[in-house]
């Protein structure tokens, strides 16, 4: 009879110290920005600020002073449990995901990136909701449209200009675009955009915002920038979490980080990109970096010649099982209504 009762008993600690454990969770986010960008500085920070609060301090996190993995590796990373939870740009995982990239189409995106990142949300959850099976993803958001900027005193206004320059293209749809069209394009992640265009390699580039340019110390070797009136592109990212880490935490403390997650986080960390690219404008003004609009010919010509994307898009995911035409169009309906 003793040896039962002190069986049960060390059953009983054993259980209490694992519940412990269980209720306490420290999550690794990783940050793959430079480490003074303001997701490293505000948007994970204040996340986390927001988990701990609602769990009472049961799930933490800790964002490391240098990415702990290259921005193509992020969900590499989290699926390994190198990192618990980080952004990962989607342009870079195309080959693992469709859905998310009905942001990045051409000639879709507005200047509300708020309205842009709740379309996109609303987008997944209607059309594409299972689509990240390695990982649990908590969000998806969309960042202030890409521009298109010129490195020499001559501005780019028409599809000559273009082909005459060689370009830096954010992977995807624009160096897709700009390769069809002629330009000479180098092609790579936008925190590898300074190595480049820096060097003196490409004498124009396409794909950052404002922000971006100013964000990736760009500003000096840019002399004017391109607006189109309906933005050329955009670019989506997801909040992922390892899911052997995401069930470590318990339902409470899960449905209480989904609430502040989704929707939410999507239009806070959008909302970051906006107020930004309000200073960066700013800073262009002292740096004499020329603003035009783009001549209404050059803006249809080259809406003409990136609608193979969109094309191309719908198509590959009515293979992923997603009704391509049908997420398109209801992504564009919502920005649309949303937009401020």
């Amino acid at each position: 009879m003793r040896l039962i009762i002190k069986t049960l008993l060390l059953a009983g600690l054993f259980s209490s110290i694992a519940g412990i454990a269980n209720a306490n969770t420290r999550l690794l986010v990783n940050c793959f920005w430079p480490p003074q960008h303001y997701v490293c500085q505000s948007v994970l920070p204040t996340w986390l600020a927001e988990v701990e609060e609602a769990t009472e301090g049961r799930v933490r996190g800790i964002i490391p002073p240098k990415s702990v993995a290259a921005p193509p590796e992020q969900l590499n990373s989290v699926e390994k449990g190198i990192a618990d939870v980080a952004p990962q740009f989607n342009g870079l995982i195309q080959g693992r995901v469709t859905g998310p990239l009905v942001a990045m189409n051409p000639f879709i995106a507005t200047t509300d990136a708020p309205a842009m990142s709740e379309a996109l949300w609303e987008t997944r959850n209607k059309f594409f909701p299972d689509e990240f099976d390695s990982v649990h993803l908590l969000s998806m958001w969309v960042i202030t449209p890409a521009e298109l900027y010129s490195q020499t005193d001559e501005p780019l206004n028409s599809m000559d200009d273009l082909v005459s320059r060689k370009i830096w293209a954010l992977p995807g749809a624009l160096a897709a675009t700009m390769k069809k069209i002629g330009a000479g394009v180098v092609s790579g992640p936008a925190v590898q955009a300074n190595e480049i265009i820096s060097r003196g390699v490409v004498d124009a580039h396409i794909g950052l915002s404002p922000t971006a340019v100013r964000d990736f110390r760009v500003i000096p070797y840019t002399k004017s920038m391109t607006r189109f009136k309906d933005a050329i592109y955009s670019t989506s990212f997801s909040l992922i979490i390892n899911k052997d880490k995401w069930m470590e935490i318990s339902e409470q403390d899960r449905a209480a980080i989904t609430e502040l997650s989704g929707v939410k986080f999507a239009r806070m960390a959008a909302q970051h990109w906006m107020e930004a690219d309000q200073t960066a404008l700013e800073e262009f003004k002292e740096a004499e970096i020329e603003i035009i609009d783009a001549d209404p010919a050059f803006e249809a010509a080259l809406r003409e010649a990136s609608s193979f994307v969109a094309e191309n898009w719908i198509a590959k995911a009515n293979e992923a099982g997603i009704d391509g035409q049908g997420a398109y169009d209801y992504y564009v309906k919502r920005v649309q209504e949303l937009s401020k």
